[in-house]
C-alpha cells in the first residue's frame, strides 16, 4: 500500500534533497518511474549518456519506490549499489527508469531498477540496489 503519492514525494525531496535528477512519473505498489531529459551535461564523450548520471537516477527512481511505501524518510540510505551497462544509452534520447522493489523489511529494502532510452524496448541498464532503513517503531 503507497502512503506517499509522486507530488508529495516530489515536495519532500525539493525539501531534503533538491539536488537530485529526474522526474517523478508514477509511482505504485513497490514500484516508481522516473524520466530524465538528458541535457550535455549528462554526456560522456562519444554523445553516450553518462554511468554515473544513469546510477544517479536509477538511485533517486528506488529511494521513491521506497518513500511511496514508507513514507517521508530522509535516513533511508543506499548502502549497496551495482551497476551493469547493457547497450549503448544515446545522448539524443531521454532516460526512463522503473524500479520494482523485492524486498521491503524493517531495516533493509532490495530492489532492481531498469534504465530505458526513450523510445527503446530493450534496458541500457539494470541497476540493483539494497537500501538500510532506520528504525520505524
Amino acid at each position: 500500500m503507497t502512503v506517499m503519492t509522486a507530488a508529495a514525494i516530489e515536495d519532500f525531496l525539493d525539501e531534503i534533497f533538491p539536488q537530485r535528477i529526474g522526474t517523478i512519473e508514477a509511482v505504485g505498489e513497490m514500484k516508481a518511474t522516473m524520466s530524465l531529459a538528458i541535457d550535455d551535461e549528462h554526456l560522456r564523450p562519444g554523445a553516450s549518456v553518462s554511468g554515473p548520471t544513469l546510477m544517479g537516477l536509477a538511485d533517486v527512481c528506488l529511494y521513491v519506490a521506497i518513500l511511496a511505501q514508507i513514507g517521508p524518510e530522509p535516513m533511508a540510505v543506499t548502502s549497496d549499489l551495482h551497476c551493469r551497462f547493457l547497450r549503448r544509452p544515446r545522448g539524443d534520447r531521454d532516460i526512463t527508469a522503473t524500479a520494482h522493489i523485492h524486498k521491503l523489511g524493517r531495516r533493509l529494502a532490495v530492489g532492481e531498477v531498469q534504465l530505458f532510452s526513450a523510445g527503446q524496448e530493450e534496458p541500457v541498464a539494470l541497476v540493483t540496489a539494497t537500501y538500510a532503513l532506520p528504525d520505524r517503531d
